[in-house]
């Protein structure tokens, strides 16, 4: 099938009220995600506040082969980014309309299990869909009697986070097979996800690996499961200071095809290990279709880690 985008917000010159209801909607999100910490909640996805959060960038979602309401699936969301924005907004929203591209689908973006150790914080992020990144609490979803439940990983993590540079595309990925076991003990479909202009809202400072400051992030992300990140963007009042509202960079979230997969209750390494190859394989080619449409140069391309 041909691609599918979702409506792209008013090309109409913004006024300064809209200019400024989008900085709001993007700035909440940003102290939401660094400070704020229910039940899903279709009143908390539909919240306005959101489409003003999709107009600042502008972020699109792109859908390229339907996903059947009749069988579950992996979603792989690629890259983290320092937060995620593009995921948050196209999965765990419905400011670009989800449900009206993907009817049937329940969408459940999983994130570090811990920040449901948070009063009032765990009950908002809740609200949105969110669910643990664990092994008990996605064996749960996938096991429903509904079908039609779509887990979002983040297959990078934290880790993929220290290497979210502006106009660079490197992933954590070679030995992040957890998401394709999970797959496989659920004959749950792969399908591969890019988030192009995600590493472009913030501007970060990269440490060179094996350096001190390097390894300090990644002992703190096994201590704490989160790695400690320098990252700035422009401020609240003035374009040209230094200041946490992110960048108004275009984000254009791809949804690839999905790669059917069997149900192993208990999946070999050999089978683990092809399912890995062919989902790598896919994702990449949907990064070389997509982005050159995205903004992306030609000659760029995917690296893994």
């Amino acid at each position: 099938m041909g691609v599918a985008t979702a409506p792209p917000p008013p090309t109409t010159s913004k006024t300064l009220q809209k200019q400024y209801l989008e900085a709001v909607g993007a700035y909440q999100y940003v102290l939401t995600f660094l400070f704020m910490g229910g039940r899903r909640s279709e009143w908390i996805r539909n919240q306005a506040i959101w489409r003003q959060l999709r107009d600042y960038y502008p972020v699109k979602l792109v859908k390229t082969a339907e996903l059947p309401p009749d069988q579950n699936y992996v979603l792989g969301a690629h890259p983290h980014g320092i937060m995620c924005t593009g995921f948050l907004c196209n999965f765990s929203t419905e400011s670009n309309g989800f449900s009206q591209l993907f009817p049937g689908l329940r969408p459940r973006l999983a994130v570090l299990a811990g920040l449901f150790y948070l009063p009032v914080y765990r009950d908002y992020i809740m609200s949105f869909g969110l669910c643990p990144v664990s092994r008990q609490s996605l064996d749960f979803i996938l096991s429903q009697p509904q079908l039609g439940q779509a887990v979002v990983i983040m297959v990078g993590g934290a880790h993929e986070a220290l290497y979210s540079v502006p106009g660079e595309h490197c992933l954590t990925l070679q030995k992040r097979k957890g998401f394709v076991r999970l797959a496989l003990r659920h004959g749950a479909s792969l399908v591969p996800v890019y988030s192009f202009g995600e590493n472009d809202i913030f501007r970060l400072k990269a440490f060179a690996t094996g350096s001190w400051q390097h390894w300090c992030q990644l002992t703190f992300k096994k201590l704490m499961g989160f790695s400690p990140c320098i990252f700035w963007g422009r401020g609240l009042f003035s374009a040209t200071s230094w200041g946490l509202l992110p960048f108004a960079a275009p984000i254009t979230t791809v949804v690839g095809r999905p790669i059917p997969v069997p149900q192993r209750l208990r999946p070999t390494e050999e089978e683990v290990n092809h399912y890995h190859a062919l989902y790598m394989k896919a994702l990449e080619q949907l990064f070389e279709e997509h982005k050159e449409s995205c903004g992306v140069p030609a000659s760029t391309c995917l690296t893994f880690i």
